[in-house]
């Protein structure tokens, strides 16, 4: 995380706090009408300070580090102590600009910050619309220095005081992660996305983003935030993330076998977020192997039309002439068609709508499939995808989303809400 602007806070201080120099106020300034209020300090705590002033005008340090430990030391006050602390923050300023001079690529050590600064976050002499920037950069040392509960406090409180950051929740989620609280991070997410909502605009996708990776540490938690992401930016590039996640790497949120994976294909074959050879060849590959050869062809012509599939490379070449063949032997499928409506169970009538399904007649294989739903003896988790996804293919969403709703067994009850959303977030 970025480190304190010392220079900010010495800005903060002679702007809106300390008031100036630590001198008796002169002639020529009482006579205002509207006097500056001077700073009553003990006299203990009064001469060191001046004498430390005096030095850091001329740049000695040596002189002024002992003076304002002095006053520090005999500080009584609330005065006492925020002029000590203000003068503490300006010493340290001007040691951190020595080291960094001596090593520009150094690690500042910005720790001997955090007692000034508690001082005056703490001080009812600081002005209070600078106590959030002050609770801030107490925070940022905090997270600095790995301690994570105490960086989320100051960031908190900073919030509380009106301080405002693009980065403030993502550095209060990120401190709250650090400190064991992976819930909370994922508060703070929801907290921002929330804020966002409310001012009727949308939260960066990097919210949705860090609070996915997260969730990815929460069990049941990461697919809401998937879904989420998508819904936010239902763009190419996060569908195929997303369904790449959820079930098609390794280690994938979800345990697919093939059926399934050719319906989560399908679904990113509908988003256009099929990117590259692996995607078409993987896909075309599982149609194939499945006895759907029309859609193999159709998924390989669509690999080599997009420029992702080289169209002379001999292994899809072979695959191409294999898939011919397979559906030069295919026969028609009224005759399938009319014996599976006779057929005392749903079994052939569900394997003649995924026929009808690959081969793009999706009004065939809706009314396929709900003869198979009508008969029984079929999985119906399967069967209510498979007719969601012809009905939205023929646009027809409120009869998808009913049909995706009622898959309710794991892992497709997930699947069918992932293609919900799609029907949810098209046009």
């Amino acid at each position: 995380m970025k480190n304190v602007s010392t220079a900010v806070l010495s800005a903060l201080l002679l702007t809106g706090a300390a008031g100036g120099a630590i001198v008796a106020e002169p002639a020529a300034a009482q006579k205002k009408k509207e006097k500056v209020q001077q700073p009553k300090l003990s006299p203990d705590v009064l001469k060191p300070l001046q004498a430390a002033e005096a030095a850091l005008k001329v740049n000695d340090l040596a002189t002024a580090e002992p003076a304002i430990a002095q006053a520090e030391a005999a500080a009584k006050t609330d005065e006492d102590r925020y002029f000590a602390a203000a003068s503490r923050i300006s010493l340290e300023e001007r040691k951190i600009q020595a080291q960094r001079a001596a090593n520009p690529t150094g690690v500042i050590d910005q720790t001997r910050l955090a007692a000034p600064l508690d001082v005056l976050i703490n001080s009812p002499r600081t002005d209070p619309k600078l106590k959030g920037q002050l609770a801030y950069n107490r925070g940022i040392i905090s997270f600095n220095s790995k301690q994570y509960p105490q960086a989320v406090q100051y960031f908190t409180q900073a919030q509380q005081l009106g301080y405002t950051s693009p980065d403030l929740t993502l550095q209060i989620a990120q401190a709250k992660e650090r400190a064991g609280d992976v819930q909370g991070a994922l508060g703070s997410y929801e907290a921002e996305i929330q804020r966002a909502t409310a001012t009727g605009q949308k939260a960066p996708e990097e919210v949705y983003r860090y609070a996915l990776a997260r969730a990815m540490k929460q069990p049941g938690q990461a697919l809401p935030w998937m879904q989420r992401l998508l819904a936010a930016y239902p763009t190419q590039k996060n569908w195929r993330d997303m369904l790449v996640l959820y079930g098609l790497q390794q280690g994938s949120i979800a345990t697919l076998d093939t059926p399934q994976k050719i319906d989560l294909f399908r679904l990113m074959d509908d988003t256009n977020s099929l990117a590259d050879q692996y995607d078409y060849g993987e896909f075309a590959q599982k149609l194939r192997d499945r006895g759907l050869p029309v859609e193999a062809r159709k998924i390989l012509q669509e690999g080599i039309a997009a420029g992702k599939i080289p169209a002379g490379n001999a292994e899809y070449k072979a695959m191409q002439s294999e898939i011919a063949k397979l559906i030069s032997n295919e026969g028609p499928l009224g005759p399938l068609e009319t014996k599976a409506k006779a057929a005392g169970d749903g079994k052939l009538a569900a394997q003649t709508g995924d026929a009808y399904l690959s081969q793009g007649n999706n009004a065939k294989a809706a009314e396929l499939y709900r003869a198979a739903l009508q008969k029984g003896g079929v999985n119906a988790d399967e069967v209510n995808t498979r007719l969601g996804i012809a009905l939205a293919r023929q646009g027809d969403k409120a009869g998808a989303k009913a049909a995706f709703a009622a898959v309710q067994g794991a892992p497709r009850k997930d699947l069918a809400a992932l293609w919900s959303l799609h029907v949810d977030t098209t046009a």
